[in-house]
This record gives structure tokens, sequence and C-alpha cells, in this order.
């Protein structure tokens, strides 16, 4: 008798800038855990000979490519940035197939659950896709120190991502379990290890 097809739960992480979500990812892939970034995938479906690339070549010309025929993202940004009409087009062109990457590559996972981590999460409305949602949070003070010291950027640029980003509020209205990551790397490691070990008890994501 054939047994039914495996098929690991979504756990969805999020956090805002600043808050560890790339830390506590990596965490996760080190205990074994298949997981996706949402930002790589957005980097796969305009690879060089993929169709999503070619249809932004048709439309924009080749002046948005890179001499090694790879999308050139600061040009392509130049051009949508001055004007929403372009913008809506490449995002109705690139998020239904950034989703099909994400969700058939969680799929694959061979670990009991899977991890699908997102900045945007909660406000592209993928939450719903997931199982549970992990929020990696971090109070304001420490987001924006975080970001000062990793990325070349100034205090004001930092305020107006926050205030870009979904209210950290209603971030966790939507988690069904919350890290606080205040302390150190080991201290955010010992929850994640934590969460993990609870994870592997749940089937389909709820106890």
């Amino acid at each position: 008798m054939a047994t039914a097809a495996f098929t690991p739960w979504i756990l969805g992480l999020t956090g805002g800038i600043g808050s560890g979500k790339s830390a506590a990812a990596e965490r996760f892939v080190e205990l074994g855990v298949h997981l996706v970034d949402a930002d790589q995938a957005a980097r796969w479906v305009v690879e060089p000979g993929r169709p999503a690339l070619a249809s932004i070549v048709e439309r924009f010309g080749p002046g948005v490519l890179q001499a090694d025929g790879q999308l050139d993202r600061a040009a392509l940004r130049q051009l949508i940035f001055a004007d929403p009409a372009q913008r809506k087009w490449l995002e109705q062109l690139l998020h239904p197939l950034i989703g099909q990457e994400i969700f058939s590559y969680l799929a694959k996972a061979q670990s009991p659950y899977a991890v699908y981590v997102s900045p945007l999460l909660i406000e592209s409305g993928q939450y719903h896709k997931t199982q549970r949602v992990l929020v990696i949070d971090a109070p304001q003070e420490l987001q924006i120190a975080r970001t000062l010291a990793r990325d070349n950027t100034s205090a004001e640029q930092v305020q107006a991502i926050l205030q870009a980003q979904l209210a950290r509020e209603d971030r966790l209205r939507h988690a069904d379990d919350v890290v606080v990551n205040d302390g150190d790397l080991a201290a955010l490691h010992q929850q994640i290890d934590r969460l993990h070990h609870f994870y592997l008890t749940l089937k389909g994501g709820q106890p």
C-alpha cells in the first residue's frame, strides 16, 4: 500500500528591521530545518533564462541588464521608482511567481516543518499560507542601533524604514510565538532551540 506523501507544515518567520530575523533564520538552518527566504526567491525568479527576466527586458529594454545578462536591479529600481504604474506592473508579474517558487520549494522539505522568512509576511498576506507565525521582536532603540551598526545608513533612513514597516503591535497581534531578541546571540539561539523542540512535537503547526 502506498504511503501518503509527507508534507511539512510551514512556519512563517518575520520581524522588523534589526530585530535579528536573519540570525534566527540561520539558527533554524543549523538545526537542520528546511528554510526559504523571500528575498532569495525574489532573486531566483529573475535569473537569466527565466521567463520573468525576458518579460522585464521586453517591457523596459536591454538597459535593465548587466553585461553578463543578469538583471541590473539598480537600473530597474530607478525606472519603477518614479512610475507607480510600472512598479505595479512589475509587482503583478513577480509576486505570483515568487509565491509559486517559495511554496514549491517548501513542499520539498525533508524536515517535519519548514520555515518561510519574509520581512513582509503579514503585509503581503502570505501568513495565510503558513500554519504558524513566529515574530522576532526587539525594542525599537535596539533595532535602530543594530541597523546602524550593520548597514551604511543614517538614523533618519532607519526611522523611515521603521515607519514604512508594519507597526510592531500589528505584527505581534498575528504571532503564535514571539522571541524577544534583546540579548546576545547565545540567548537568541537558546530561545530558537527551545521553540524548535516544541515545533517537532506539533502536527500541522498546532498543538
